[in-house]
């Protein structure tokens, strides 16, 4: 049975109704601050005409962690989003503390994304947490997370999920990228808790804390249009993807520094890595002596701390290994890459008039 003829009913999103057809913004306020100052939670609503999912798109849950806010900025703006298929909720500042602060944290210096679902009575961060779950995930049938890497670290745009979930594996696989990380579930982050709802949630990991990267916000924006093909919600127009065969890691581990001094990365995100090759070099600051870093097994490099100052035992190459041959997987980062670097969308300049033609 098709949805042919059939009208979208209104839908409730945070205590109020949206009737087909509309488009709403909605400021949430999820906690106080001892200045009386609000915390608001700033959500748009697409209600589209025909029956459909509701998908939420949501960024900054770490508020320094700013590519997927730009992403929600461009999407926004698809005239094609006339014509939707279900509902859109757009939240691109889930935690509007530290994103005001340039934090990853809440005052109460807690991860919000280790908070789910939440309390009404707790600290904040439990307060926002909980606004937030109740009021729009749980509403919603559907989830893109957007974030980036920590600070001082710089993602290989790649795609975080349980596989193991089939609805899960048809949103991942539909992002449309090369790099697939088949990643368990950490308690009390949004994965976790939506999954506990039945409510299919994937992550998408690209860039690095404070920057906005052009390369890792194309990819999200078509990576999200493409997930909203995948479920039928854009049937029409000309707003475009750019395929790439996706490859999963079941497997990754971290490349920590084995010396102290400054650090100098000699591989870059994207490259394909054998036993025993250079990774980099950490120098002696006071004097000559150099530690070369090698790599302990095969992988693509997914990760790379951006910090030239390290310590021994810190992170520096985060490093996925997958079942196909690597030379495969690192061609094909390289050719997404490259169709991404072409895409229209990709020049900033082009950016209006590449989204006013997309009908």
């Amino acid at each position: 049975m098709t949805d042919k003829g059939l009208k979208a009913k209104p839908i409730k999103i945070a205590g109020q109704t949206i009737q087909p057809g509309e488009r709403v913004q909605l400021n949430l306020t999820s906690a106080y601050l001892y200045t009386n100052t609000p915390l608001n939670i700033s959500v748009e609503v697409i209600h589209g005409r025909k029956p459909g999912p509701v998908l939420l798109v949501c960024a900054a849950i770490h508020g320094d962690e700013l590519n997927g806010v730009e992403v929600i900025r461009r999407i926004r703006s698809f005239r094609s989003l006339k014509s939707l298929h279900g509902t859109l909720v757009l939240v691109p500042v889930v935690n509007i503390f530290g994103f005001i602060h340039q934090s990853r944290y809440l005052p109460d210096r807690r991860d919000l994304n280790r908070c789910f679902p939440g309390s009404e009575t707790g600290s904040i961060a439990s307060r926002v947490a909980n606004l937030f779950f109740k009021e729009i995930v749980s509403n919603c049938t559907h989830i893109v997370d957007l974030h980036t890497a920590a600070v001082n670290r710089n993602n290989l745009p790649q795609i975080r999920a349980a596989l193991d979930d089939p609805a899960v594996e048809k949103l991942a696989m539909g992002f449309s990228i090369p790099v697939v990380i088949n990643s368990g579930l950490i308690d009390n982050s949004l994965r976790f808790e939506a999954g506990k709802l039945g409510i299919p949630v994937i992550t998408y990991e690209a860039g690095e804390a404070l920057r906005l990267d052009e390369q890792s916000i194309v990819t999200g924006v078509r990576g999200v249009i493409s997930v909203m093909r995948t479920l039928s919600m854009l049937t029409k127009g000309r707003i475009g993807t750019v395929r790439a065969e996706p490859y999963i890691s079941n497997s990754t581990s971290w490349f920590r520094a084995s010396a102290d001094g400054l650090f100098r990365p000699l591989v870059k995100l994207g490259a394909r890595v054998k036993k025993g090759d250079t990774l980099g070099v950490i120098s002696a600051p006071f004097n000559a002596e150099e530690t070369i870093l090698n790599a302990p097994g095969n992988g693509i490099v997914i990760c790379v701390s951006s910090l030239p100052l390290v310590n021994e035992g810190e992170a520096l190459f985060h490093i996925a290994k997958f079942e196909e041959v690597n030379k495969v997987v690192e061609d094909g980062i390289a050719t997404h890459a490259s169709s991404i670097e072409e895409d229209r969308l990709y020049d900033v300049e082009a950016v209006p008039l590449a989204i006013d033609s997309d009908d």
